[in-house]
């Protein structure tokens, strides 16, 4: 008689955390289980997902790696945390339904349409053929239908939509893609499209499209429901709707965003590369700034001024149906609101709030819990550069070098965002806006009650800017509760930020936090900083010298205005010929004259932001500014490129930077006749060969070799990508920010590093 020897078998309790609810990770480990001839059970929980398996001790070990390496696509892994049980025999895997509790999971961002869906939704033998909601584990609305945790339906903004039958079949069947697939629906049971214009019945459906198609052929503004709130739409190679829509939205002349119907038409008006087109494709589908083709077929009014398009693809299913009957093949596609209020989210609200602003409405019954809007990125050298964090993106978490305590981040007044942290983890929000009218206010509670009901923090203590006059500190000082509130300087928040990012925790870094304003230690304007820095403090080892910042916003606002400012404290004159002075000609210049004379109004700035509209102004490229850093933008993209164009050279005086010698360069050059992009590409340059100087200089004194690159200033592709360059070149190791902004818009993530660390 033989005897076989039965392999050992085991059980163990696997708790995985990280981004695995709302991606189809308990169907993948059921079939990861089945596939490993495994008994057990998965389930969702508060604290991530808990499988127990049982089997062969070699087919146990191998589900405890292949939980990880084999995870879905949507999936991000943070935690396997193995736990050895008595074995209890069996041979069924089921899949439990979720439960409640302490803990914390992470929810998915947004994704864009998938394959698989878009096929289907092209299919007319498909259910679903032509669905404008069609969705799978894989694709759909996550963060922003998110009510609460675990991610179930019922913890949705599709809760009031009882699935079909046959949608249910395809809900419940583990090997269906849309098992648990939260938001899945069909024609039969799902949301319904609708059409509002105003004194006629509204459209629902396939009429409702079909109306929606003439309306844009015929020249008029849309509201149509995205995934996290409303955008106005219209043809944007219409020059007369696209100029409409911009005196109707008060926009200036800040640019607008396009969706273009597909690659092949995206490609036809910008340039696009290899890590373009897998942004402008992937899961997150940002709009990506690319660079307008000469003849693109879109109207000047869409981006005036610039030589730049924001571009994105269509990222659901209802954007694919705008452009799939005859007629434009790009849309202008800008966020719902008017100029600096929050996006619109509600039906209600968008056929009131957005009344002055579209003709017709495309909504539908699906609620947005959380508005959310579009990212927006860029290219340079090759790595995608965050200018806002929003759709796609958040609340996919930040992994920190070191621990926080549990902390809210409530970031600055521009661009706000806001942080929470606890652990190794930091939340950053999606877009919030400029805190400065109540609507944003109320958006900014809104956003951060949710967050910490997401992501389980009660925070401890609040961290702000040190400005006194920030509607942000003001919020955090209001509803502290008792709780400590820590101010942190805003340019040492810029550089913890890509610290952070990198999770950087070595030897004290050489910071240039470059932008247009920071509230500084001294009470000035900073904004031209030269840092050596880590998340304990900061030393100031150089900054541009100081120059009045004539009538504050209203300087900011009149770029010609920080010219003569400028002029005047390098001592050089108020030449007629020159491009600012005939802007400012008249009563304007007597008064700016007489107001710097007695300093009436003019507080003390070293911001760089400033020095580039200067120069901006001086160049004849922009003199008033209709929207934030529009003659920064503008002045680089005129630039010319070719050698030996040369530098204009900044004078450095113990710890000063004066910009002297470059006005008096970029002076000599107007009044020659040479052209702006000559004069932009002269201070470029001369700007990253500071740089290095000045990185020499600090990293000799103090052994250093490691340098970081925060602020506005450093969304600017030229200045970037030339001071990567030169310092590199020059032996640094570079810090530059990949994840975050490196705008105030990323500015809590070091607020948070910074002052809550455990």
């Amino acid at each position: 008689m033989s005897i076989t020897n039965e392999p050992e078998r085991v059980r163990t309790r696997v708790l995985v955390t990280g981004v695995v609810q709302g991606v189809g990770f308990r169907p993948f480990v059921y079939s990861l289980a089945r596939e490993l001839g495994l008994s057990g059970q998965v389930g969702n929980t508060a604290a991530g997902v808990v499988a127990e398996v049982e089997g062969p001790a070699a087919a146990v070990a191998a589900f405890g790696r292949r939980v990880r390496t084999d995870a879905p696509p949507l999936a991000a892994v943070s935690t396997v945390t193995p736990e050895s049980l008595a074995p209890r025999g069996g041979t069924e895997f089921v899949i439990l339904d979720s439960t409640t509790g302490p803990g914390r999971t992470l929810v998915s961002p947004d994704v864009a349409t998938c394959a698989d869906c878009l096929a289907e939704f092209a299919d007319p033998s498909d259910r679903r053929y032509r669905h404008p909601f069609i969705s799978c584990t894989n694709c759909g609305p996550r963060f922003t239908i998110i009510t609460g945790l675990p991610y179930d339906r019922p913890a949705t903004t599709m809760a009031d939509f009882p699935l079909c039958p046959d949608c249910a079949r395809e809900y419940a069947d583990p090997a269906d893609r849309r098992f648990h697939a939260q938001p899945i629906a069909c024609p039969a049971c799902g949301p319904r499209l609708q059409l509002v214009q105003p004194g006629l019945e509204t459209a629902y459906d396939e009429d409702a499209l079909a109306i929606a198609h003439g309306l844009l052929v015929d020249g008029a503004i849309l509201a149509v429901k995205g995934l996290g709130g409303f955008h106005l739409v219209c043809d944007a190679g219409d020059q007369a709707v696209v100029t409409t829509l911009r005196k109707r939205k008060d926009r200036g002349d800040k640019p607008f965003a396009v969706m273009a119907a597909d690659l092949d038409a995206a490609r036809r008006i910008a340039v696009i590369d290899a890590e373009d087109e897998a942004l402008l494709t992937g899961s997150r589908h940002p709009i990506v700034l690319l660079r307008r083709r000469p003849g693109a077929a879109v109207a000047e009014a869409v981006a005036p001024g610039n030589p730049d398009l924001g571009v994105m693809l269509p990222y659901t299913p209802l954007h694919h149906l705008l452009f799939d009957q005859p007629g434009p093949c790009v849309l202008v596609m800008t966020s719902g609101n008017l100029s600096d209020e929050p996006i619109v989210t509600t039906d209600d609200e968008a056929t009131t709030r957005l009344a002055g602003l579209a003709d017709a409405w495309l909504g539908h019954d699906r609620p947005i819990h959380v508005p959310c809007d579009d990212s927006v990125v860029r290219i340079v050298d090759g790595i995608e550069l965050p200018v806002r964090r929003s759709r796609g993106y958040a609340p996919f978490p930040i992994d920190l070098p070191v621990p926080v305590r549990p902390a809210l981040a409530v970031g600055g007044d521009l661009k706000n965002t806001f942080c929470l942290g606890d652990g190794r983890y930091a939340w950053l929000s999606a877009h919030v806006g400029d805190m400065d009218n109540l609507a944003t206010l109320r958006a900014f509670e809104r956003a951060e009650e949710h967050l910490e009901q997401l992501t389980g923090v009660r925070p401890e203590v609040i961290v702000t800017d040190k400005h006194p006059s920030y509607r942000s500190r003001q919020w955090a000082q209001l509803n502290a509760a008792g709780r400590p509130v820590v101010g942190v300087q805003h340019h040492h928040a810029h550089i913890a930020s890509v610290l952070a990012e990198h999770r950087y925790d070595g030897d004290p870094v050489i910071g240039f936090a470059f932008d247009g304003t920071g509230y500084g230690d001294d009470g000035a304007a900073w904004g031209g900083e030269v840092l050596v820095a880590d998340y304990d403090g900061f030393v100031r080892e150089a900054h541009l010298k100081y120059v009045p910042l004539p009538g504050g916003d209203a300087g900011v606002r009149n770029p010609c205005r920080m010219a003569m400012s400028h002029l005047r404290a390098a001592g050089l004159p108020w030449h007629p010929a020159l491009p600012s002075v005939r802007a400012c000609r008249g009563p304007e210049l007597q008064l700016l004259r007489v107001q710097l004379d007695k300093g009436i109004a003019c507080a003390p700035t070293s911001s760089m932001g400033r020095l580039f509209d200067a120069v901006s102004s001086l160049a004849g490229v922009c003199h008033r500014a209709g929207y934030e850093a529009q003659a920064a933008i503008e002045l680089e993209g005129l630039i010319s490129s070719g050698r030996g164009l040369g530098a204009y050279e900044f004078a450095v005086t113990g710890d000063e930077i004066d910009p002297a010698p470059v006005l008096a360069g970029v002076v000599r050059d107007v009044l020659r006749g040479v052209e702006p992009g000559v004069v932009s590409a002269r201070f470029h340059q001369g700007l990253a060969d500071l740089m290095v100087t000045l990185a020499e200089r600090v990293g000799a004194a103090r052994g250093l070799t490691t340098v970081a690159l925060s602020g506005g200033v450093f969304v600017n592709r030229v200045l970037l990508s030339a001071t990567t360059r030169a310092l590199t070149g020059a032996g640094f190791t570079v810090l530059r920010h990949r994840r975050v902004p490196p705008t105030d818009a990323g500015l809590a993530l070091g607020q948070l590093a910074v002052a809550a660390r455990a």
